[in-house]
């Protein structure tokens, strides 16, 4: 390894110089006993030696039960990690994945990134980077593709979320007015009378509903527990103006309600 620093000796005073073989910076060394200056330009070397051989080291121990130490890097890593996701997990994943101030860590060698560079992405990223990024270090950790954490586990910074609520009636008179198509119109009033999630009620189908005892029932995909909620005569008015068929198994929705799962739309602030 070539050395950054070399000892220079200049002026009538015969004072020793280092200089700064990247930058061109001259500094004195206030000495003119010249074997007391080559031990400071020798220290300088070595103080920047060091850290780079250490991790060569490390990364001679590690290629012994580990072959791909020396390469792998974090978009690898991530794609591992969604590979072992399903469903919506790992759409979250996938999603996290593309986020842009990620983009130039995840093409490092993870054995040669530094906390720093960590840190750096998650102060410029989102609540989602700090939180993917952290889980993403965890199992590489897991996994063991490091030997040791990269930032300790209280130095990650805290995972703040804004704060939840649901709209005013205000607002959701707002957001009819300002709905022309009528189908999504009455999805917006079934999330307003039932509280449903967005998913849950555009999967809504006529036979989850009993007429009889103006009740409706279905499977929370979240968590798969049972709902069931009693309607009135408004609701019922929405209901009745869905598509159905003589099986009585037709989706109360249109095709484009299915297209909200990719719109922004401001129904459950939650």
């Amino acid at each position: 390894m070539k050395n950054r620093y070399r000892l220079l000796k200049r002026g009538e005073r015969s004072t020793y110089y280092c200089i700064d073989s990247s930058t061109g910076k001259r500094e004195s060394l206030n000495t003119k006993d010249r074997d007391a200056a080559e031990q400071i330009v020798i220290a300088k070397n070595q103080a920047l030696r060091q850290p780079a051989l250490n991790l060569q080291i490390a990364k001679a121990y590690l290629a012994g039960s580990d072959s791909g130490v020396a390469t792998r890097s974090w978009r690898q890593a991530l794609e591992w990690i969604i590979n072992t996701k399903q469903g919506a997990t790992q759409e979250r994943w996938l999603r996290a994945g593309h986020q842009k101030v990620l983009q130039p860590l995840l093409d490092r060698i993870i054995m040669e990134t530094t906390a720093e560079q960590i840190l750096d992405v998650v102060k410029r990223g989102t609540v989602s980077t700090n939180v993917h990024l952290r889980k993403l270090h965890n199992f590489c950790i897991s996994m063991n593709w490091l030997p040791w954490p990269i930032v300790p586990k209280r130095q990650w910074p805290e995972i703040k979320f804004k704060d939840k609520r649901g709209i005013t009636w205000e607002e959701h008179q707002k957001i009819l007015a300002g709905e022309r198509n009528a189908e999504l119109r009455d999805y917006y009033e079934l999330l307003w009378h039932f509280g449903g999630s967005q998913t849950d009620m555009a999967s809504l189908r006529a036979d989850d509903i009993d007429w009889t005892n103006q009740t409706i029932s279905y499977a929370r995909m979240k968590t798969g527990s049972q709902a069931m909620i009693r309607f009135g005569d408004t609701v019922a008015r929405i209901l009745q103006a869905r598509p159905n068929n003589a099986h009585s198994s037709a989706t109360l929705h249109c095709a484009a309600v299915h297209g909200l799962t990719t719109r922004s739309v401001p129904l459950l602030l939650r």
